[in-house]
């Protein structure tokens, strides 16, 4: 039966949560419009009902016990935008086992539960939808699932934390070291008080985890997902890169070839003249690799309060048009849960590698002697600053493509050389 209102009520009443409740209230007629009936805000959770809050909402739908939402038979879709597993994964699947529609911006819930979400979804014969999970405002969820179906998704790479491109691009365009320019971006907005999520690359494992899934149609959890972080990187880096003709970005990176799928999120040097690599400031991008649409790039806002309500906001309507109109929800197909999923140490790429050891003869012999011996191959060597008081010189390897596990464990054995003061950092090489 077509409904003539749409309910809507909010778990969570932070800056997106504010957002929406603001959307739905002030764009009331375009909505209703949009949807061909009101879509109404029928209650509201929070933790402090006494709280002042910059969005007016309806008298009487604020609460704080979620059961006052999950057992309102006014709601038809429950909007989950508290963040976090706990409780945000239970609600979601009272909600679900109720007969409630959800849409939430939960990434880590759903690369962690998301197939499991979507199957009990399937059963009830609702939808879940989760555009605002991944990079914010910019569509990458819904071509996903709708625009590219007919497509084969060869690979996957995407700049999806909006904190640390912030970052990297004022390291690389100001000369700004990691720790100021971390604090400059807690003082914007852009970073939280403890920034470990974005920094160490967890935030994007749990963006790429969801993107490999719906790309591969392959159940690809969060714990598949390699990550490795920006706090070794230092401003020289980049002044290396682009004497060598590279950006450094934080790349969430998904292949997939002949059944396997390997998944990471690390530092890597792309070329300065691609189009990723000009994505700077706080925006996200998104480019993948089809067999029908070749290469497709998805460029925009990946954070903030009203990018993120915009995707939230597209899904209720979404959602909204099927309820009005009493259509049933779009099948979602099926995942594999056979894949096989390639750990970083099979990875083959070329490196960089930085490195300090004492200045006199023979050394870089000696260097070379260690890589020669993993079968890792050089392919420039240069000596950079050179200290002479202490006699020791920076020396900036490039190899060719070599496998990770003998890079690492050469790294390793260069860390053990008497002549090696130390090894200051290792980039991978992403050229595609």
């Amino acid at each position: 039966m077509s409904k003539d209102t749409v309910g809507i009520a909010l778990l969570g009443m932070g800056v997106v949560g504010g957002g929406v409740a603001d959307i739905i209230q002030r764009k009331r007629s375009h909505l209703r419009d949009m949807v061909g009936c009101p879509i109404e805000l029928k209650g509201i959770l929070v933790r402090d009902v006494n709280k002042p809050r910059a969005t007016q909402t309806p008298h009487g739908i604020v609460t704080t016990d979620a059961d006052d939402i999950l057992s309102n038979p006014e709601v038809d879709v429950v909007v989950e935008v508290m963040g976090g597993q706990d409780p945000a994964f239970d609600y979601i699947l009272k909600s679900i086992s109720l007969g409630k529609h959800i849409v939430t911006a939960n990434k880590e819930v759903m690369a962690r539960h998301g197939p499991d979400i979507l199957t009990l979804s399937r059963k009830k014969g609702v939808q879940t939808l989760f555009e605002a999970a991944v990079a914010g405002g910019t569509p990458i969820i819904a071509p996903l699932l709708r625009d590219l179906v007919a497509n084969e998704v060869l690979t996957i790479h995407g700049i999806i934390n909006g904190t640390t491109n912030y970052i990297l691009t004022s390291m690389s365009q100001n000369g700004a070291d990691f720790g100021d320019t971390l604090a400059e971006a807690q003082r914007l907005g852009y970073a939280e008080s403890d920034p470990t999520n974005d920094v160490e690359g967890i935030d994007a494992a749990y963006k790429l985890a969801i993107l490999a899934t719906l790309g591969f149609r392959a159940r690809v959890r969060d714990t598949d997902v390699f990550h490795e972080g920006i706090t070794r990187l230092r401003t020289r880096d980049f002044q290396y890169a682009r004497e060598l003709g590279y950006a450094i970005k934080l790349l969430g990176i998904a292949t997939s070839d002949n059944g396997s799928v390997q998944a990471r999120v690390h530092p890597a040097f792309i070329r300065e003249d691609s189009m990723i690599a000009k994505v700077d400031g706080a925006l996200n991008a998104v480019e993948i690799q089809t067999d029908l649409a070749g290469k497709l790039m998805f460029h925009g806002a990946g954070a903030g309060s009203m990018p993120t309500t915009s995707a939230v906001i597209a899904d209720i309507v979404d959602i909204a048009r099927n309820l009005a109109g009493n259509v049933a929800p779009p099948p979602i197909g099926k995942l594999s849960e056979r894949t096989h999923v390639q750990p970083i140490s099979e990875l083959r790429t070329r490196y960089y590698i930085r490195l300090t050891a004492t200045d006199r003869p023979g050394v870089l012999a000696q260097v070379g002697g260690v890589l020669g011996n993993r079968n890792i191959s050089i392919a420039s060597a240069i000596q950079k600053e050179t200290d002479e008081v202490a006699q020791r010189a920076e020396i900036v390897l490039m190899t060719h493509r070599a496998n990770e596990s003998d890079v690492q464990q050469a790294i390793r054995e260069l860390e053990a050389l008497e002549t090696v003061a130390e090894v200051g950092n290792m980039v991978r090489v992403e050229e595609w």
